[in-house]
C-alpha cells in the first residue's frame, strides 16, 4: 500500500493510543515494526504477546535495548504514558481503565491465554473509542478477534498483519472473520503507519 493511500486511512482521525497483539512469531514480527519509532513519537504503545505460564517476560529488557523511546512492563494502577511502549507481563491480565490506567487481575485465562489480548484490546477500547488504533499480528489461536472487533465497533482503526506474511495466520484470519479490518497490511507498510502518527 503506498504512503498516500495510508494517510487516507488517518485523515480525520486523533489517534491517542495504539495496542498491539500477537502470538506465535510475535516477537519477531513486533521488532519489524517497533524499532525506529523516533524519540519524540508521541504516543503511548500497549502491546500483549502470549507468554508461557509460570515463565517471566524478558520483552521489555528485549525491546528496551533496541528503542528510542521508554519501554517497561506495565504496573498496576500506573497511568499510561505517552511516548511510552508497554508489555503485558507473564501470568496476568492487562487492562486499561476509563481512567487511563492499567490494572493487573488473576481472572481465568481467555482463549487459554493470561494474558490475553482480548481482554486488553476491549479494555482499551472502553478507554480510547474512536482515538485507539489496534493492530493484530501472528498467531496461533483465535484471541484478539473479538478485542479487534470491540476497537472496531467503538470507531477506532483496526489493522491485521497480511495472512499471506504472518508466521502462523490462524489469528488474522480469524480477525479478518469476525469483523474485517480497515487495513489488512504487511509489516513494513504497518511500520509506516506508525511513523505517520502525529499527536492528537
Amino acid at each position: 500500500m503506498d504512503e498516500a493511500r495510508l494517510r487516507a486511512c488517518l485523515s480525520g482521525r486523533a489517534i491517542e493510543a495504539v495496542v498491539i497483539g500477537a502470538s506465535a512469531g510475535g516477537v519477531a514480527a513486533l521488532l519489524e515494526i517497533l524499532p525506529g519509532l523516533p524519540r519524540a513519537w508521541p504516543l503511548p504503545v500497549v502491546a500483549v504477546l502470549h507468554l508461557m505460564a509460570g515463565r517471566q517476560s524478558q520483552l521489555a529488557e528485549v525491546f528496551g535495548q533496541r528503542m528510542a523511546l521508554p519501554v517497561r512492563e506495565a504496573r498496576d494502577k500506573e497511568s499510561v504514558a505517552p511516548g511510552t511502549v508497554y508489555f503485558a507481563g507473564s501470568g496476568y491480565h492487562l487492562s486499561v481503565e476509563t481512567d487511563r490506567s492499567f490494572s493487573l487481575s488473576c481472572e481465568a485465562p481467555c482463549n487459554f491465554a493470561r494474558p490475553a489480548i482480548d481482554f486488553t484490546m476491549a479494555s482499551a477500547a472502553d478507554a480510547y473509542g474512536p482515538g485507539l488504533l489496534g493492530i493484530l499480528l501472528t498467531g496461533a489461536n483465535h484471541d484478539g478477534a473479538e478485542g479487534l472487533a470491540a476497537i472496531g465497533e467503538a470507531g477506532g482503526l483496526t489493522v491485521v498483519q497480511d495472512p499471506a506474511e504472518a508466521q502462523v495466520d490462524l489469528m488474522p484470519l480469524a480477525a479478518m472473520r469476525r469483523r474485517a479490518p480497515d487495513l489488512i497490511l504487511p509489516l513494513r507498510d504497518i511500520h509506516a503507519l506508525l511513523l505517520m502518527l502525529e499527536t492528537p
